[in-house]
């Protein structure tokens, strides 16, 4: 184990020739450099490298950064088995369990059913949507938005609290820690003062409103945050911790936050838009979907069963 796995020379040669397949810009992203791109937006707190795939850890908080992603991973059965079997017995030292995310449009193709026969258990099925950035054609900002660019802001990752708080002993502290790793558009809508903005949100704000009842005044009632990664030739906004004051839904809010994101970053020259929706949120793949994103692939988690769950995606 090491914090970068030597490769292969067969290994360097399959990643270089992915590598010339891909456009020069963020569109069409595929193969190593979006799974790269979507590690660098929601960035763990520890990355080990392990036989191709990213071994990732943060205080068990979020499975996105507590999980293995195959990266380079190889593609014979032996390979696969003997790299699987050591992420295994690695995770087994400290007394975990392992749990590997499994992307679609990333192979190795033969991942899924070796760790379902060996009794993993699949969940937290999502849909992974992209949207190309033209900065001439993205809607104008929120004019009552509070903007912040770069490192993480006290004062959003507060509110971002108040709105979406996480279940567990570290859950705090991990979560500045991890929004803290990349560099963001992180977007603020307040109140205008008549209520306030304590609750649950998860970024299915849609419907009929635009978000106008709102001029920064009051208690936060939406956040959001637009992670700006390196994405091959160009730069990837990955969209998340989107959320809206459960009273405040169907007033355009989380419309409002991911409008204002994508103008923003689009600004700072991000080429291209990800992000992750659980398909069982269909409120939110609404939003996405009249915010002109489109499908790119979907992933889904395996966890060795008897696994205990980890909070959130």
């Amino acid at each position: 184990m090491s914090h970068r796995s030597r490769r292969t020379s067969s290994q360097a040669h399959r990643r270089s020739a992915r590598h010339s397949a891909r456009p020069a810009s963020g569109r069409a992203l595929g193969g190593y450099h979006l799974v790269e791109a979507l590690i660098a937006g929601w960035r763990p707190l520890q990355r080990l490298d392990v036989d191709g795939f990213a071994l990732l850890r943060s205080r068990g908080i979020t499975r996105r950064a507590n999980s293995a992603v195959a990266v380079d991973a190889p593609s014979d059965d032996a390979s696969l088995l003997a790299a699987v079997e050591r992420i295994e017995g690695l995770l087994a030292m400290t007394g975990e369990q392992a749990c590997f995310r499994v992307l679609d449009v990333h192979g190795p193709e033969a991942l899924d059913g070796l760790l379902a026969a060996r009794g993993y258990d699949a969940t937290g099925h999502s849909t992974l949507l992209e949207l190309p950035l033209d900065r001439a054609r993205t809607a104008a900002p929120h004019p009552s938005a509070e903007i912040r660019t770069g490192a993480l802001d006290e004062d959003w990752f507060e509110a971002a609290w108040s709105l979406a708080p996480r279940d567990g002993d570290d859950a705090r502290a991990t979560m500045h820690d991890i929004l803290a790793g990349t560099p963001s558009v992180q977007v603020l809508l307040r109140s205008n003062g008549n209520g306030n903005g304590n609750g649950n949100g998860n970024g299915d704000g849609n419907g009929d409103g635009n978000g106008d009842d709102v001029d920064g005044g009051g208690a936060p009632v939406a956040v959001g945050r637009a992670a700006l990664v390196e994405a091959g030739r160009g730069t990837a906004a990955i969209l998340n911790m989107i959320a809206v004051d459960p009273r405040r839904r169907r007033e355009g809010l989380g419309r409002a936050v991911s409008q204002t994101l994508l103008a923003i970053a689009a600004v700072q020259g991000a080429d291209l838009a990800l992000l992750e929706v659980e398909q069982d949120n269909a409120p939110a793949a609404a939003l996405y979907q009249g915010l002109g994103f489109h499908p790119r692939g979907s992933y889904h988690y395996r966890k060795q069963a008897g696994a205990p769950p980890t909070p959130d995606s």
